[in-house]
């Protein structure tokens, strides 16, 4: 449940969102649809697991308004509106303290202003101070060593932890071990149906799609029968990301076997030259030592050079060419800039030479991407026809891409991260590791080093869109951008006051020629004076069923008072000011395509505690 705050964050594939609206949105729907199986859910990690760099150790410090508003406010709505059975505390330090030692963080805000009633379990430390976690409201150490055990008895028998702290955590763990499925002696099979398991995630992968160009509607494929399918990738699919995240999986279809599947034929000789490649690599990793620790997943195969004469002839022999541009990342190790979050030089030499030769037989040309985390495109997304971003899309990937290319499935898909034109243009560029500097060697006693031992949230509030729509920064993709292969109208919207906020309703109609889903945002712009605040915030968001041409649905958000509200530092509250409030109904941040009025007559607040305190000067 971490937010995104650089493209560079090496888990930012298991995170949601740059927002932490849809962070909790999503994560609150996740945790209720879990829990409505009898089976407990945990948030992670808890909190502000912003880099991959040092995280045992850095500190990561920022403003209690940023850490309120931005790094906490998605596990405060997933913990209200889901009651989550479990929250791990993570690794990091949190504005001086490690969080899991963290009483304001764990016990203050978690429990006494969320009324979160679950257990508290740390992130897999090890032996840390075992006293200091269990008075801060850890209820169970991990991964349980025979050490943790040991020093939790000597800290109770020396009078450092009182044994009445630790029945406070005892109670908990039984109040939890009493909901489980095992002392309700479920009966499991051990036997799940992973055919119907295989079909949903097929589906699901569509849903999440993100078409992000179609010119001359060269997708969904037409008149197309044979296909050139370039790219590493396109033949070693990749499921998902690395480390703890990474899910057991029986295969992974790749492209190849998709498009086949479909009923194209995907040009043998260039498939054989791309096995042969990728028998090769796979020996060369094979005769290497092996790679130890926690590092599970898939690793990318780098990718093959093709010469100018083998792509002329493809274009010659095939109706239309496909490009898949993988990227891998994951657990204990963030991005890098060049190659990664970039195109290599070979990857833009395959995409300029294949596009020049297929163009020049008046062909199409489609980019698949294959990754969880955000690639530079700016620099040439004006040469293939189509975009397509597949993320990591599962072990049914192949079928689940080749769905989408020829029409029969339609992507309803939109970003919930901004692509920017460059990465220096994100703010967090100036206080991250891996942007275009070495990080400097670490040295003994009390010379820390910056993005290792402590990190700067120097940005505030200026994460994502915040910055770039308040900014009027040009960026290569908006937050909540998506195309479809339909179109949509917004009818005349609606906004009526309610007791505690407003009800917003907006009709949306299929305007083209095939079904599809739309996804519609609801953006407010808060009256002037009072806290400085973003030009517009996501506070709601929906999604059509499946509509036909001509068809038509009205969707209803609902926002309440607090959900507008900003924190305010001086009072220890949120704030929702008097005023007239401006809400757009959106197809992307920047695509604002319908609005209306609310105002709000007097100031609303929430007091909070006065905890989290920086630990140095921002």
């Amino acid at each position: 449940m971490n937010i995104h705050r650089s493209p560079l964050c090496g888990r930012n594939f298991e995170y949601y969102s740059e927002d932490p609206f849809v962070t909790g949105k999503i994560a609150a729907a996740y945790v209720r649809g879990v829990q409505s199986q009898g089976v407990g859910t945990s948030l992670k990690h808890f909190a502000a697991n912003s880099q991959e760099t040092n995280r045992m150790g850095v500190d990561e410090v920022m403003s209690q308004r940023v850490l309120r508003e931005i790094y906490l406010k998605g596990f405060e709505i997933a913990v209200r509106e889901a009651k989550p059975w479990t929250v791990m505390s993570s690794y990091n330090r949190l504005n001086g303290p490690f969080t899991q030692e963290n009483g304001e963080l764990l016990t203050t805000i978690l429990r006494d202003e969320w009324g979160f009633d679950g257990i508290v379990m740390t992130d897999w430390t090890g032996l840390r101070n075992t006293a200091a976690q269990i008075k801060a409201g850890n209820d169970l150490m991990e991964p349980g060593n025979e050490s943790q055990i040991k020093d939790l008895v000597e800290k109770v028998k020396s009078g450092a932890l009182a044994e009445a702290e630790l029945d406070i955590c005892v109670k908990r763990i039984l109040q939890y071990l009493v909901k489980t499925p095992s002392f309700k002696a479920y009966k499991y099979s051990n036997k799940p149906d992973l055919k119907a398991h295989a079909a949903v995630t097929r589906k699901s992968a569509t849903e999440g799609m993100v078409l992000l160009k179609n010119e001359g509607n060269a997708l969904p494929m037409k008149d197309v029968k044979r296909v050139a399918v370039f790219g590493t990738t396109s033949y070693d699919f990749i499921a998902g990301g690395t480390g703890s995240g990474d899910v057991n999986k029986a295969y992974t279809i790749d492209l190849m076997q998709g498009l086949n599947e479909a009923g194209l034929e995907v040009n043998k000789k260039l498939a054989d030259l791309y096995k042969s490649y990728k028998d090769y690599q796979n020996s060369i990793t094979a005769a290497s030592p092996a790679r130890g620790g926690w590092f599970w997943g898939k690793a990318v195969l780098p990718e093959m050079p093709v010469t100018r004469p083998v792509i002329d002839a493809q274009a010659q022999e095939s109706d239309m060419a496909i490009i898949t541009i993988g990227r891998q990342a994951g657990e204990g190790s963030d991005r890098t800039e060049d190659g990664d979050f970039t195109l290599s030089d070979t990857e833009r030499q395959l995409i300029t030479d294949v596009c020049n030769a297929f163009h020049l037989a008046k062909k199409k040309v489609v980019v698949v991407l294959n990754m969880g985390n955000v690639l530079e495109t700016a620099s040439w997304k004006g040469m293939p026809d189509a975009i397509l971003l597949a993320w990591q899309p599962g072990q049914e990937g192949g079928y689940s891409v080749a769905d989408v290319l020829t029409g029969k499935a339609n992507p309803s898909g939109k970003l919930t991260m901004t692509w920017p034109v460059s990465l220096i243009d994100v703010p967090s560029s100036a206080n991250f590791p891996n942007v275009r500097q070495v990080n400097r060697p670490r040295r003994g006693g009390n010379n820390k080093v910056e993005l290792q031992d402590y990190t700067k949230h120097s940005e505030g509030l200026n994460v994502g869109y915040r910055y770039f729509n308040t900014a009027r920064k040009s960026v290569s993709y908006p937050f909540g951008y998506g195309l479809s292969y339909t179109t949509f109208s917004y009818g005349k919207p609606s906004v009526k006051a309610t007791k505690d906020g407003f009800v917003a309703t907006v009709t949306i109609t299929n305007t083209g020629t095939v079904e599809g889903k739309e996804v519609v945002q609801l953006y407010v712009s808060a009256p002037a004076g009072g806290l400085e605040k973003p030009a517009r915030e996501l506070k709601a968001f929906a999604k059509t069923r499946e509509l036909k041409p001509g068809q038509s649905e009205t969707l209803t958000m609902r926002v309440t008072h607090y959900d507008l509200a900003s924190y305010n530092e001086s009072t220890q509250s949120w704030e929702t000011a008097a005023g007239k409030y401006t809400i757009g109904f959106a197809a992307n941040v920047e695509d604002i395509r319908a609005t209306a009025q609310y105002t709000l007559s007097k100031m609303q607040s929430v007091k909070c505690h006065d905890v989290m305190k920086p630990s140095m000067d921002l």
